[in-house]
């Protein structure tokens, strides 16, 4: 997809309304209708550890089916791992890289298949850089105003004292928008600048569902609202129509459904992937 030019006309508001806001934005892809969606950045350590990929992948797949959008920055680590684990559970994502967005351009060079999947699927690049810019230190802290103004809310999985992440941590701040903060071992590095931001009074996350709660996807009841199954396969719908009556186990949903144990084995382990479903004591149920 060629590149387009945007202007401030045609920024989403949430951009508009910082006190910095970019003159020119570059894009390939489509933004999702910020009417319809709720942005989310999701930030970390380039040099994340397993249990900050873990964490990145199970808080994300666990927004299946919300009309969420990921929002990170394409770099190695929990960038990418942010980008991929929303594909993954067919969210879309948007990428804000530290470069123009012209495929020679484009920082880092071992993302390109990712940045090229996430537009295939709905997603977008952005960029307010020249298209050719190649990257310099200067632009990185610079395109994170873009992805903390971008959202209504910023999530901060991983960050050392002097970590560059922590620049869009207090952007979102002064922007205000929620910080969500995933707490960290006492013992690892990566989670002293996260503790920092706890003391300071951020949201502390140990469940999707708070993040949920702060993207406002609660009613007054305090009940997780319906997601959304438009995307989901005829079977697999016909799957959440039965596990919205009751739990059953996997004999029962063989009974409702023409299809062999193998692909039923496979569909429940994409819902499974994608946070739908859960399996407890041999029964499925909704998760």
């Amino acid at each position: 997809m060629s590149i387009r030019t945007l202007t401030p006309k045609d920024f989403p508001e949430s951009i508009r309304e910082i006190p910095d806001a970019p003159k020119i934005l570059y894009i390939r892809g489509e933004l999702p209708d910020p009417n319809k969606y709720s942005y989310l950045t999701v930030v970390g350590s380039r040099r994340c550890s397993n249990y900050g990929r873990e964490v990145c992948q199970k808080l994300i797949a666990e927004l299946a089916g919300y009309p969420i959008v990921i929002v990170s920055g394409l770099a190695l680590g929990t960038d990418a791992n942010a980008h991929e684990a929303a594909l993954a559970t067919d969210l879309k994502t948007i990428a804000v890289p530290g470069s123009g967005i012209d495929w020679e351009a484009l920082h880092p060079r071992t993302n390109l298949g990712l940045a090229k999947r996430i537009i295939e699927a709905g997603g977008a690049i952005l960029s307010e850089f020249e298209p050719t810019a190649k990257p310099q230190l200067h632009m990185f802290p610079q395109r994170n105003r873009i992805m903390a103004g971008l959202s209504k809310a910023v999530l901060l999985i991983e960050a050392g004292e002097q970590s560059g992440t922590l620049i869009t941590a207090r952007l979102a701040s002064e922007y205000n928008r929620e910080l969500l903060v995933v707490p960290g071992s006492i013992f690892s590095a990566n989670s002293k600048g996260v503790h920092q931001f706890l003391k300071l009074g951020a949201t502390p996350v140990t469940k999707s569902e708070d993040i949920l709660e702060v993207l406002g996807f609660k009613n007054e009841d305090n009940k997780a609202v319906a997601r959304n199954y438009d995307d989901l396969s005829p079977d697999q719908k016909k799957i959440v129509e039965l596990l919205s009556i009751e739990p059953l186990a996997r004999d029962s949903i063989i009974g409702e459904l023409d299809i062999s144990v193998s692909d039923l084995n496979m569909l429940l382990s994409v819902m499974e992937l994608k946070g739908l479903i859960k399996e407890e004591l041999g029964e499925i149920r909704l998760a």
